[in-house]
């Protein structure tokens, strides 16, 4: 992590910023002091605008927290894709 100066931070503001979206974390400080952090965000944060438009039209529910890898292993649900996919459109039906 990158240590700099609140004033050195407030001057150079926007190289800082272009260092965080390569993944560098940096570490504000005030007479030596860390008061802050700067750091990068997570792919897995960011929603895409498609997401946040199915959000907004109340088309789909923000998740809360990343599914665990653990779930990825779980053995499937025991029916056929004929009559999942059949469920989901009479789901669609009733509204």
């Amino acid at each position: 992590m990158r240590s700099v100066s609140k004033k050195d931070f407030k001057d150079h503001l926007s190289r800082y910023l272009s260092e965080a979206r390569k993944g560098v974390a940096i570490e504000i400080c005030e007479r030596n002091k860390p008061i802050a952090r700067l750091v990068p965000v997570s792919a897995e944060a960011v929603i895409d605008e498609e997401e946040m438009a199915l959000v907004a039209a109340g088309k789909l529910k923000p998740r809360e927290q990343l599914l665990p890898d653990s779930f990825f292993s779980m053995p499937g649900p025991d029916i056929s894709i004929e009559k999942a996919v059949a469920a989901v459109v009479a789901d669609r039906d009733e509204d």
